[in-house]
């Protein structure tokens, strides 16, 4: 604060500082004030207030212009003073909030009541208040919430603030909880919410019967649907079960956490349950293992692939005090059962081998890239219900709109907004562009022009021009480690074979992944070709450039987790994206990238105009 924000020592009440004017002109959406204005908005004495204007002129801050005898308009020397302040605006109806330079502050706040549903990179923030956002908030009371939304928003909104406790409440009607007798029961706050919303949801896949008026016995490995359904009808569902906490296990850490993954581990501990969500590159598997020693007790681990398995073994050993003889693997390479256990989602889901899973205690049970349970193979790993529940996921995006499957199961999103870590320099933000290629061969843009459906989407998808696109990238960018992404393999090997490079594919043996990616790691190989494989079941090193070859048709998490590819905490990361010129590739492009555009990252396009 400067001197002329301080009022003088010898008046006797407030005086106008030039702090008070700007919060006067944020009111009233403009810049310039009348005194009138200020002697009703401000809050001093007209004396005080006088005298405070003329202390502000003397000392530049402000200027006057006296448009009649009667008013006087008073406005900022440099308009830059009030541009450059934070501004808060609320839409109580559309249950919005747009933020211009928010403070980190504000943005810490809001995050514990709303989502962050797009930023422009551009110091312009918009957020959703949803009524999962109310249901999730960290807050012991709905007082606490309302505290938290006045500190941010800077003002008071009762109708948004009823609906706010309309919505607290309803996250406070049901629970789950253990019986005496050991089975489990779904108790309601009031018979009436019991007969109007449980007993109209569920069925008798669901209880076995009515208990009391406000209590059903659950049925024995119901209960995620139950959360589910109840969830859907706009009721969660509270986890109070006594479900098992894992036989103690000392963990000591020995690596030193951000103070966004220890107020991770914080909220997560105080929950119980939640999914830690971040940009690849922020230390989710870290902030996981944390949690492991926080708990200190036996833990699950779920992966998608066994190369994944063996990474977090690998890291576990490297991270913590755990000894080689406390970690196990259960996959199709090798079945060991640990203190610690890394398996994957499909073995953990048949049934030949749930009981192995079933009959250990898991004090915490941890899904990697949980975006992928709610599929049907992946959900049925869900069955494993322990006190604590981790889910860890850079992108919780899914294109059949089962997000909140996701959070239904596993808890609440845990998770810092990525301009944070951006500015922080935690992360390095990608540059990130979209490059429209021309045809590179006739007879293919021929056979494009003839074509319908899936054959036309592959047509330009393999475009042959993406060939030497991908070779001029890589020139321009000759010091690069280059990793390029492809959905087909046919296109795949003819681009390896192009740059006489490794193409690394699901047919790729696992010894020989393995010494591709410690050669890249190594800088022994400067340039990787990838299949989709490459996208989520490998820890892939960090690369200073990543070119998308072909994509999933607009996939969202695709685009994510191959932009995450160059997402490290320093140096210039850079990721293009190739699409066929005048085709319906460019829609999915923008499509693939929409998602990080929205948490902040810039999207540029560019037009190839060189003919191949």
């Amino acid at each position: 604060m400067t001197d002329n924000d301080q009022p003088p020592d010898d008046e006797s009440g407030p005086t106008l500082t030039l702090s008070t004017f700007h919060d006067v002109c944020q009111r009233a959406g403009r810049p310039f004030l009348t005194t009138a204005e200020l002697e009703r908005h401000a809050e001093c004495p007209q004396s005080a207030l006088i005298a405070g204007l003329e202390r502000l002129v003397d000392a530049g801050d402000l200027d006057r212009l006296t448009s009649t005898e009667a008013m006087t308009i008073w406005y900022p020397t440099e308009l830059e003073d009030l541009t450059e302040r934070e501004r808060v605006i609320v839409f109580p109806k559309r249950r919005e909030v747009v933020v211009d330079q928010p403070e980190q502050f504000t943005r810490a706040q809001l995050a514990q009541f709303a989502n962050l549903a797009a930023t422009n990179g551009d110091a312009g923030y918009r957020y959703e208040i949803r009524p999962a956002d109310i249901w999730q908030s960290p807050h012991d009371d709905f007082e606490g919430v309302v505290r938290t939304m006045r500190q941010a928003l800077n003002q008071r909104s009762e109708s948004l603030e009823d609906w706010v406790e309309s919505q607290w409440d309803r996250a406070r009607q049901f629970r789950l909880l253990t019986h005496p007798e050991g089975y489990t029961v779904l108790e309601a706050e009031s018979a009436e919410i019991m007969g109007n919303v449980a007993r109209q949801k569920l069925d008798e896949a669901h209880v076995h019967a009515p208990i009391s008026d406000t209590e059903d016995w659950v049925r024995e490995g119901a209960e995620a649907a139950i959360k589910r359904t109840l969830y859907e009808a706009g009721y969660p569902v509270r986890d109070d079960r006594d479900l098992e906490s894992g036989a103690p296990l000392d963990i000591e850490l020995s690596v030193s956490l951000r103070d966004y993954q220890r107020a991770w581990v914080d909220r997560f501990m105080d929950q119980g349950e939640g999914v830690y969500v971040g940009p690849p590159g922020s230390g989710k598997t870290v902030a996981a293992i944390a949690t492991m020693a926080e708990i200190g007790g036996e833990t699950l681990i779920l992966v998608p692939s066994r190369d994944l398995a063996r990474q977090w073994a690998d890291v576990l050993l490297e991270t913590t005090s755990l000894e080689a003889d406390q970690v196990g693997q259960y996959h199709g390479g090798q079945k060991l059962i640990r203190p610690v256990t890394v398996a994957t989602y499909q073995i953990a889901g048949m049934d030949r081998h749930r009981a192995l899973f079933d009959d250990r205690e898991w004090g915490l049970v941890v899904f990697d890239e949980c975006q992928h349970v709610p599929s049907d193979v992946y959900r049925r790993s869900t069955h494993l219900q322990s006190r604590h529940r981790l889910g860890l996921s850079a992108s919780p995006v899914r294109e059949d709109d089962l997000v909140a499957d996701i959070f239904t199961l596993l808890g609440p999103p845990i998770g810092t907004d990525w301009d944070a870590l951006f500015e922080a320099g935690f992360v390095a933000e990608p540059e990130l562009a979209i490059r429209y290629v021309p045809w590179g061969d006739d007879d293919v843009r021929n056979a494009y022009s003839a074509a319908d459906g899936r054959e036309r989407y592959q047509l330009a998808a393999t475009n042959p021009g993406k060939i030497e696109e991908i070779r001029y990238l890589l020139a321009a960018n000759p010091a690069a480690r280059a990793l390029v992404f492809v959905d087909y393999l046919e296109q795949g090997r003819e681009i390896a074979d192009a740059l006489d490079t490794p193409f690394l594919s699901g047919e790729t043996p696992h010894h020989e992944r393995q010494r591709l990616l410690d050669a890249f790691r190594g800088n022994e190989l400067d340039t990787l070709v990838l299949s989709r494989v490459g996208d989520e079941g490998l820890d892939l090193p960090s690369a200073d450039l990543a070119i998308v070859g072909s994509g999933l048709g607009g996939s969202r998490r695709q685009g994510t987790q191959r932009a995450g590819r160059t997402m490290r905490p320093t140096g210039t990361a850079q990721l293009y994206v190739l699409a066929t010129r005048g085709t319906r590739e460019e829609e999915f492009a923008r499509r693939q990238l929409q998602h990080l555009g929205r948490q902040g990252v810039r999207v540029r396009e560019q037009t190839v105009d060189r003919d191949y």
